[in-house]
């Protein structure tokens, strides 16, 4: 389950911060992506969620393209 693993690694814990993640990592995860996509899309939901965005929908939406450089 590569959210949970994500953000154990980031350090979120909390119970309502998980399940925010994860549902919006269920929203995006499509059945035919490699663990690899799905361990970029967990990473990219995280980062979206540590840089401040707590809003479920836009994170869903930001978390969908790839992160800035």
């Amino acid at each position: 389950m590569p959210i949970r693993h994500k953000a154990a690694e980031a350090g979120i814990l909390q119970p309502t911060e998980l399940a925010l993640l994860r549902r919006v990592f269920d929203l995006l995860k499509t059945d035919d992506q490699s663990l690899n996509a799905r361990d970029a899309l967990a990473s990219r939901i995280i980062a979206n969620y540590m840089a401040g965005i707590r809003d479920e929908a836009e994170l869903a939406s930001l978390s969908k393209q790839p992160l800035g450089r």
